[in-house]
Protein backbone atom coordinates (compact mmCIF):
# COMPACT_ATOMS: atom_id res chain seq x y z
CA UNK A 1 0.00 0.00 0.00
CA UNK A 2 2.73 2.25 1.12
CA UNK A 3 4.02 1.80 -2.94
CA UNK A 4 0.68 2.71 -4.41
CA UNK A 5 1.02 5.93 -2.38
CA UNK A 6 4.58 6.49 -3.19
CA UNK A 7 3.83 6.35 -7.11
CA UNK A 8 1.34 8.22 -6.95
CA UNK A 9 2.62 11.11 -5.19
CA UNK A 10 6.15 10.67 -7.37
CA UNK A 11 3.38 10.81 -10.63
CA UNK A 12 0.03 13.24 -9.61
CA UNK A 13 -0.32 13.96 -13.24
CA UNK A 14 0.01 10.32 -14.92
CA UNK A 15 -2.11 9.34 -11.99
CA UNK A 16 -4.93 12.01 -12.38
CA UNK A 17 -5.08 10.93 -15.60
CA UNK A 18 -5.45 7.48 -15.19
CA UNK A 19 -8.63 8.29 -13.01
CA UNK A 20 -10.13 10.26 -15.28
CA UNK A 21 -10.04 7.43 -17.89
CA UNK A 22 -11.16 5.00 -15.80
CA UNK A 23 -14.01 7.60 -14.83
CA UNK A 24 -14.98 7.82 -18.42
CA UNK A 25 -14.85 3.89 -19.03
CA UNK A 26 -16.93 3.38 -16.02
CA UNK A 27 -19.39 6.62 -16.66
CA UNK A 28 -20.07 5.14 -20.56
CA UNK A 29 -21.06 1.89 -19.46
CA UNK A 30 -23.36 2.38 -17.11
CA UNK A 31 -24.74 5.05 -19.25
CA UNK A 32 -24.94 3.04 -22.08
CA UNK A 33 -26.80 0.16 -20.12
CA UNK A 34 -29.29 2.23 -18.04
CA UNK A 35 -30.13 4.27 -21.68
CA UNK A 36 -33.11 3.38 -23.49
CA UNK A 37 -31.51 3.42 -27.01
CA UNK A 38 -30.48 0.18 -27.90
CA UNK A 39 -27.02 -0.52 -29.91
CA UNK A 40 -28.07 -3.10 -33.10
CA UNK A 41 -25.79 -4.97 -35.07
CA UNK A 42 -25.98 -5.21 -38.71
CA UNK A 43 -27.40 -8.61 -38.46
CA UNK A 44 -29.94 -7.05 -36.24
CA UNK A 45 -30.99 -4.48 -38.57
CA UNK A 46 -31.37 -6.34 -41.41
CA UNK A 47 -34.18 -8.73 -39.41
CA UNK A 48 -35.81 -5.29 -37.70
CA UNK A 49 -36.25 -4.08 -41.14
CA UNK A 50 -37.32 -7.58 -42.87
CA UNK A 51 -39.55 -8.58 -39.87
CA UNK A 52 -40.56 -5.42 -38.48
CA UNK A 53 -40.94 -2.57 -40.79
CA UNK A 54 -38.18 -0.92 -39.57
CA UNK A 55 -36.80 2.62 -41.11
CA UNK A 56 -33.14 3.33 -41.69
CA UNK A 57 -32.35 6.80 -41.38
CA UNK A 58 -29.19 7.70 -42.44
CA UNK A 59 -27.69 11.42 -40.38
CA UNK A 60 -24.40 11.39 -42.29
CA UNK A 61 -23.32 14.17 -44.72
CA UNK A 62 -24.45 14.47 -48.38
CA UNK A 63 -21.45 13.55 -50.08
CA UNK A 64 -20.97 10.37 -47.59
CA UNK A 65 -24.86 9.76 -48.36
CA UNK A 66 -24.29 9.62 -52.19
CA UNK A 67 -20.64 7.58 -51.63
CA UNK A 68 -22.94 4.52 -50.34
CA UNK A 69 -25.84 3.30 -48.03
CA UNK A 70 -28.05 1.42 -46.79
CA UNK A 71 -30.27 -0.14 -49.33
CA UNK A 72 -33.78 1.88 -48.37
CA UNK A 73 -32.32 4.52 -45.98
CA UNK A 74 -34.02 7.38 -45.51
CA UNK A 75 -31.06 10.50 -45.44
CA UNK A 76 -31.44 13.31 -42.60
CA UNK A 77 -29.07 15.34 -41.77
CA UNK A 78 -28.43 15.00 -38.22
CA UNK A 79 -29.00 19.08 -37.51
CA UNK A 80 -32.65 18.60 -38.89
CA UNK A 81 -32.95 15.87 -36.51
CA UNK A 82 -31.32 17.36 -33.77
CA UNK A 83 -33.98 20.72 -34.80
CA UNK A 84 -37.02 18.70 -34.77
CA UNK A 85 -37.07 19.05 -38.65
CA UNK A 86 -37.40 15.53 -39.49
CA UNK A 87 -40.15 15.63 -42.62
CA UNK A 88 -41.39 11.94 -43.47
CA UNK A 89 -40.87 10.93 -40.17
CA UNK A 90 -44.04 11.99 -38.15
CA UNK A 91 -46.16 8.98 -39.96
CA UNK A 92 -43.36 6.48 -38.83
CA UNK A 93 -43.18 7.25 -35.42
CA UNK A 94 -44.82 3.86 -34.39
CA UNK A 95 -41.87 1.97 -36.23
CA UNK A 96 -38.49 0.64 -35.02
CA UNK A 97 -36.20 3.21 -36.40
CA UNK A 98 -32.78 2.78 -36.84
CA UNK A 99 -30.12 5.33 -36.85
CA UNK A 100 -27.11 5.44 -38.71
CA UNK A 101 -23.78 7.69 -39.33
CA UNK A 102 -20.50 6.67 -39.74
CA UNK A 103 -19.13 4.90 -36.64
CA UNK A 104 -22.10 5.07 -34.11
CA UNK A 105 -21.18 8.17 -32.23
CA UNK A 106 -23.25 11.16 -33.87
CA UNK A 107 -26.17 8.65 -34.56
CA UNK A 108 -26.96 8.66 -30.51
CA UNK A 109 -27.47 12.26 -30.66
CA UNK A 110 -29.93 12.25 -33.32
CA UNK A 111 -31.71 8.98 -31.19
CA UNK A 112 -31.89 11.09 -28.74
CA UNK A 113 -33.67 13.89 -30.32
CA UNK A 114 -35.78 11.10 -31.87
CA UNK A 115 -37.12 10.02 -28.54
CA UNK A 116 -37.71 13.17 -27.44
CA UNK A 117 -39.44 14.34 -30.86
CA UNK A 118 -42.01 10.65 -29.58
CA UNK A 119 -40.64 8.21 -31.63
CA UNK A 120 -41.54 5.04 -29.64
CA UNK A 121 -39.06 2.08 -30.72
CA UNK A 122 -35.32 4.20 -31.27
CA UNK A 123 -32.07 2.34 -31.92
CA UNK A 124 -28.65 2.80 -33.52
CA UNK A 125 -26.21 0.90 -35.40
CA UNK A 126 -23.20 -0.06 -33.71
CA UNK A 127 -20.12 0.45 -35.29
CA UNK A 128 -22.21 2.61 -37.70
CA UNK A 129 -21.55 2.92 -41.47
CA UNK A 130 -17.97 1.38 -40.86
CA UNK A 131 -19.25 -1.77 -39.23
CA UNK A 132 -21.72 -2.33 -41.96
CA UNK A 133 -18.79 -2.58 -44.71
CA UNK A 134 -16.41 -4.12 -42.60
CA UNK A 135 -19.20 -7.15 -42.14
CA UNK A 136 -18.89 -6.78 -46.02
CA UNK A 137 -23.03 -5.82 -46.62
CA UNK A 138 -24.23 -4.61 -49.53
CA UNK A 139 -24.38 -0.60 -49.91
CA UNK A 140 -26.36 1.72 -52.51
CA UNK A 141 -24.33 4.49 -54.22
CA UNK A 142 -26.47 7.95 -55.70
CA UNK A 143 -25.41 9.92 -58.70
Amino acid sequence: MEQWIEFIGNNLLLSLIWAVLAFMLVFGIVRSRLSSIKLVSPTELTMLVNRQNAVVVDVRADVDFAKGHITGAKHMPLNDLVQGKAKGLEKLKSNPIIVVCQAGVSAQKAAAALQKQGCTSVSVLQGGMNNWQGASLPVVRSK
